[in-house]
Order: C-alpha cells, then structure tokens, then sequence
C-alpha cells in the first residue's frame, strides 16, 4: 500500500516549468501524478531527495519536482524514497540463521537468489517450510513436510500470480484454510510468482 496526498506540485526542467494540484501517489518502485500536473517517476531514477522547509524536492536528470506536503509529511516521504527495499529473503524471514525447508522444484531466478545459503536439510535444522506448488498434490505434500517441523514453524506457498495463473491465490488460500491454515501475509516473488504465508490454526 503507497502513500497519496493532494498537494501543489511543481516541475521544473531548464526553463520550462508546470505548476498545479496533484495527486501525488508514493509506490514502492513510483512515484505517480495525477491532476494539473501528470507524471509517473521512476525511483530508480531520482538521483536526490531532500526536504525544504514544507516542500518534499525531488531530483532527476531530466528536471526537479517540488511537491508542498508539509514538513511531517515531507519527511516521512524523503524516508521512504531513500530507503532501500527489504529483500525477498527478508521478505520471506529466510536466511543462515533461520533456513526453509524447500518442498518442490525452485526454478525461478529471484526464489534461487532469496535461498541461496538459507536452505536445510532436514525438518529438524528449519525454521520455516517453504514449498512451490502447481496444484493440490503439492500443496499435500507441502502440508505434509511442514507436519515435521516445530509447532508455530511458518508454511511459505509459492503459487502463480495475478487472474490468469492457473494454480493461483485463490484456490490455494480456499485449499489451505479448508486443510486448517490460516494465512497470514503475502508477498511477491517475482512477475509470475506470489507467496502466500500460512500458520496452522491448531499447532
């Protein structure tokens, strides 16, 4: 969920400058105009951000946007730009210290790079289960692994993305919850993949 105000905005670029209100909405990867003034800014390409006086500044090489937020709000923007985004790793609380337990073939190039030495061997080295799936045979031999690990140990369902996947969300979460989990966060993985976060309401 990103960030939204209505505020005056300014864009300045050599000697051109537009003026006027916006709906300025902070996502994770944009940052999206709306109104007198429409643009969409990639942050990767922001090359400063700085708070002046009211005003969150944004600079790119192409030109400089000035949004009047109010200094708090400001502020708690410029952080948010600057800040760089968890990892999937993280995302997913996995790594040397709390490893997952992997059910399933992983074959997508940011799930290898998030579990590159945070995998276990055994039920009894993991912290977390992690298992991708394609239909309801994986998510049975997901639940069924995850029955081996410590009581309150977290289910990871990685699972297609989006209204076209043809094992997605949906059937996953109504399988799950049917199986006695109950979810608890999701998080994107890649362009084709989400992950679904489930604990067994009775463990």
């Amino acid at each position: 969920m990103g960030l939204e105000a209505l505020c005056h905005g300014e864009w300045t670029t050599g000697s051109d400058r537009g003026a006027g209100e916006v709906k300025a909405l902070l996502e994770s990867r944009e940052l999206i105009l709306r109104g007198e003034l429409r643009r969409t800014i990639a942050l990767a390409a922001v090359t400063a951000v700085a708070v002046v006086g009211d005003d969150l500044v944004v600079t790119m090489p192409d030109g400089r946007l000035t949004l009047a937020l109010g200094a708090d709000i400001a502020t708690r923007w410029a952080r948010k730009m600057t800040t760089p985004p968890p990892s999937l790793a993280q995302k997913l609380g996995v790594g040397p210290a709390t490893p997952a337990l992997v059910i399933g073939a992983v074959e997508d190039p940011a799930l290898v790079e998030a579990l590159a030495g945070a995998t276990a061997t055994t039920a009894a080295e993991a912290r977390i289960a992690l298992a991708v799936v394609g239909d309801t045979d994986g998510l049975e031999r997901a639940v069924a692994a995850h029955g081996d690990l410590a009581p309150g140990a977290a289910l990871w369902i990685i699972h297609g993305k989006g209204p076209k996947a043809t094992f997605g969300e949906g059937p996953v979460r109504a399988w799950m919850r049917a199986a006695g989990f109950k979810d608890t966060k999701i998080s994107a993985v890649s362009d084709t993949l989400s992950a679904t976060r489930y604990n067994a309401a009775s463990r």
